[in-house]
């Protein structure tokens, strides 16, 4: 199992990309959360198999339909013990 953080730019807010992630997310079996920043960007921080995360940042690069992904950037960070995925306000 890993962790990874995500940060998501481009048209990404107010197009249901929390609410898309978070199904994505549940279906594919990680564990994590999803919120907007100020800054416009979407960041996620996800867990799971290698296998899981690349299926997830891969769905990542196009994110949902009325999303338009200009760049993700992602990294390995710390491992911490949860279940679910959430969507932070």
């Amino acid at each position: 199992m890993k962790r990874i953080s995500i940060h998501v730019s481009g048209k990404v807010q107010g197009v249901f990309f929390r609410a898309t992630t978070q199904k994505v997310a549940i279906r594919i079996g990680l564990s994590g959360f999803v919120r907007n920043e100020t800054d416009g960007k979407v960041f996620i921080e996800a867990q799971g198999t290698a296998e899981q995360l690349n299926e997830f940042v891969k769905w990542c690069k196009d994110g949902p339909e009325r999303a338009r992904v200009d760049e993700i950037i992602t990294k390995e960070i710390s491992f911490v013990e949860e279940s679910g995925f959430l969507i932070v306000r």
